[in-house]
């Protein structure tokens, strides 16, 4: 009789990419061992609520988890929580574990997300001084803004610091976001629409200081009580929140020897170079078929979908990972979906369909004449059509586009 043995399979990442990738192999049929590892206390969670709906409290705390703790008992998941992978031998095919465990494997998946950026100033690590990037973050700053009342500073105007500010402010705490550029969220979105974003929380009584610099964080008694620009101006502080962006976590995957840009270089299957390995989430800088580049996504989708893409390449199934990216935010009654090729989008021309004083609306990044990008303000059920748009790739009308007679559907 011939014995086979059964696939021993590894995930290396505790988050949404991991924990998708977990539950596509299971529901891919395969009957391998799976062992998932993740450095944190607490099985995979999804990130977004962190910064809304969790933080303001509106949401409970179970809601953020992928799954239940006890669904990885019942599809026989091993999870290693509180465990990082130190080191991995593509040739021996083996993950050493801090634990001093090694684990071999017939495959393995690098899904370590990404850290927060830390922002290297005196007084940084001040109490008081908090960034937020995991479930404890969220949990320690809710704890300090839920009351309402406090002087809450932010340095950063990215997507985490302005959906904080909403959240901030909405719990009644003063807000000032101090920001390095001259316009919030223009990096990703341009001038126009940063502008708005802008406007919408000066509405709100948020104090937007653009085109500030940071010298240090001041501090009594070990505790954060301000911020000092390097004009030697002083703003008043009883909590800082240091929002600069997030850095992947590639230091396993470059030991190991794959190849890195801004992240683990993979093909469209999400293969590395290295033989059996595979890469997901923040650090994927995966080959795009329909973009014709390599991308670098850290938002939530991409973990989602991809770590599903990932499982399946695992299994040999043909992957081609196009999923367009996505991501979506809410801010104080303004909601929002951006799908699109951000590169692509750069330097575009911009093509509005419906109310933008009222903020009601689609706007379409076009360039030589094809739709790269699409973002819907408050109207909703439209990010399916936005997104066929974009794939088709087909050159488009800029005055059917911005017409609303026109179905989505149509152009």
């Amino acid at each position: 009789m011939i014995v086979t043995k059964a696939p021993n399979f590894v995930i290396v990442g505790g988050g949404l990419a991991g924990a998708t990738a977990a539950k596509t192999l299971r529901e891919e049929g395969f009957e391998g061992r799976i062992r998932l590892i993740g450095a944190e206390p607490h099985h995979p969670y999804i990130r977004p609520p962190l910064s809304k709906d969790f933080l303001s409290g509106a949401a409970p705390r179970d809601s953020v988890f992928v799954e239940s703790p006890e669904w990885y008992g019942r599809h026989d998941v091993d999870v290693h929580l509180g465990t990082s992978a130190v080191s991995l031998d593509a040739s021996a095919q083996r993950v050493q574990l801090d634990s001093g465990d090694a684990l071999d494997y017939d495959a393995v998946l690098l899904a370590t997300g990404s850290s927060a950026r830390r922002l290297d100033i005196p007084g940084a690590g001040l109490q008081g001084v908090r960034r937020l990037r995991t479930l404890d973050d969220s949990e320690a700053l809710q704890a300090e803004l839920a009351g309402g009342g406090r002087r809450l500073v932010l340095i950063g105007s990215g997507w985490i610091g302005m959906e904080v500010a909403a959240t901030a402010r909405t719990l009644g705490n003063e807000v000032t976001v101090l920001e390095r550029d001259p316009i919030p969220l223009a990096n990703a979105l341009g001038d126009e629409l940063g502008t708005m974003f802008a406007d919408l929380h000066a509405e709100h009584g948020v104090e937007l200081r653009p085109s500030v610099a940071v010298a240090e964080i001041t501090g009594e008694g070990g505790r954060a009580t301000g911020v000092r620009l390097d004009s030697g101006e002083l703003i008043a502080a009883d909590l800082v929140l240091v929002g600069v962006g997030a850095v992947p976590n590639l230091e396993l995957a470059r030991q190991a020897g794959a190849a890195i840009g801004s992240g683990v270089l993979t093909d469209a299957a999400l293969r590395t170079g290295l033989p059996n390995v595979y890469a997901a989430g923040d650090i994927a800088e995966a080959y795009h078929p329909l973009a014709g580049m390599r991308l670098r996504s850290e938002h939530w989708a991409n973990a989602l979908h991809g770590g599903a893409a990932a499982a399946r390449s695992m299994l040999g199934r043909p992957v081609s990972y196009g999923d367009i990216p996505y991501f979506y935010t809410d801010q104080y009654d303004l909601g929002m979906e951006y799908s699109g090729f951000g590169p692509l989008a750069r330097g575009a021309d911009l093509v509005y369909r419906g109310d933008r004083s009222g903020r009601e609306f689609i706007v379409f990044w076009v360039a030589a004449s094809r739709v790269v990008a699409g973002m819907n303000v408050n109207v909703w059920d439209v990010n399916e059509a936005v997104q066929g748009i974009i794939r088709r790739g087909e050159p488009v009308d800029a005055r059917r586009l911005a017409d609303e007679r026109v179905p989505l559907e149509e152009l």
